[in-house]
């Protein structure tokens, strides 16, 4: 009896002492992980950092950081959907010779993006010479906290980070550089019209909320809670743009708008990516005949699908989210033809 009492004692204190290495290890991880690839916070909830850099860029120069063709240069990655946004928006106004640009390599590791010219689509930093972006920002501001994203605007002149807010850089884009756009017809557009205001911020709300970022709430999301009703979120949101384009051809009417730009980025990368890496997978877009219709119509006009990369979307989230896919392996699929042709045109043709 005297020998089984001691046994379990010796037995307890083994396991005592397993379990305190097990979460002494656990703890030692947690601290040594580093925060640039920290997403989700303490309740399991990701939450998105505001952007750091808020300047103005004005054709008049009130702001101090005048339009001017050849000054300002982007950073981007191909993978980003809010990055994506600005490409698109360069392009469809058409600044490519005013803004320049360079794109970060798909791979996000500890350091954050990386300049790295031997990834195809992928450039060298050719303004600062930075191998990685925090570089930029350190530049910028040599005591910045914040996270290092993309797009960022950089002034050449004054040597600083001019904005890294994607919301704003569109629409610096569409009126502020008009004097310098590529014809007299893309100088004419105008992808936040006055009459439209209203309607396109409402829209926006929701779709950010929803959508682009809902994606993430749902991918990023340590505890089942937040994801479910981050997911439960992004269908209903989806539901919601799906009624509205079985009306319209776009989401405020007949033209494009920045609302549609900012949804767009989202949609490309939905079945590419959402579905199985975020755990998105209810429906896919392929599913929603209405929202398909109009993923494709996006991408067959000149600024959308040329600006759209899927070896860096799709190799950037499952290489980069070790949290998430631990050995970064990369799916072989879908396959996705966004060139097949539909109806849209011709079916809300007035």
């Amino acid at each position: 009896m005297l020998l089984l009492k001691f046994w379990q004692k010796q037995t307890a204190r083994f396991v005592c002492r397993r379990l305190v290495l097990q979460v002494r290890t656990m703890s030692e991880e947690t601290k040594e992980q580093p925060q640039i690839l920290k997403w989700a916070n303490k309740t399991g909830e990701f939450v998105r950092n505001p952007s750091s850099f808020r300047n103005w860029i004005t054709r008049d120069g009130s702001s101090g950081f005048p339009a001017e063709s050849g000054r300002y240069h982007l950073y981007v990655s191909y993978a980003c959907p809010w990055a994506h946004r600005s490409l698109i928006m360069r392009k469809l106004k058409g600044l490519e010779d005013v803004i320049s640009v360079d794109v970060v390599d798909y791979f996000m590791g500890e350091k954050g993006w990386r300049f790295n010219p031997d990834v195809p689509g992928a450039t060298a930093d050719t303004v600062n010479g930075c191998s990685f972006l925090r570089e930029v920002y350190f530049l910028a501001d040599p005591n910045y906290g914040g996270r290092f994203t993309v797009a960022a605007l950089w002034d050449k002149k004054k040597k600083t980070i001019v904005n890294n807010e994607s919301s704003e850089l569109i629409r610096m884009f569409n009126s502020e550089f008009n004097e310098f756009c590529k014809t007299p017809e893309q100088r004419a557009l105008d992808f936040y019209p006055e009459k439209l205001r209203a309607e396109i911020d409402s829209i926006n709300e929701w779709i950010y909320k929803d959508i682009n970022n809902g994606v993430y709430r749902a991918g990023f999301a340590t505890q089942q809670g937040p994801y479910d009703k981050a997911v439960r979120e992004v269908f209903a949101a989806l539901d919601r743009a799906e009624e509205i384009l079985s009306r319209q051809r776009y989401l405020t009417g007949a033209q494009i708008t920045e609302a549609d730009i900012r949804l767009y980025t989202t949609l490309a990368r939905f079945d590419c990516v959402y579905v199985g890496h975020f755990k998105c997978n209810k429906k896919r877009i392929v599913d929603y005949p209405n929202l398909w219709g109009y993923l494709r119509d996006l991408y067959q006009t000149p600024g959308f699908g040329d600006t759209t990369n899927r070896l860096h979307i799709e190799h950037h989230y499952q290489e980069s989210h070790r949290q998430i896919n631990p050995n970064g392996i990369v799916a072989i699929g879908p396959d996705i033809d966004f060139n097949q042709p539909h109806d849209r045109a011709s079916r809300f043709a007035k």
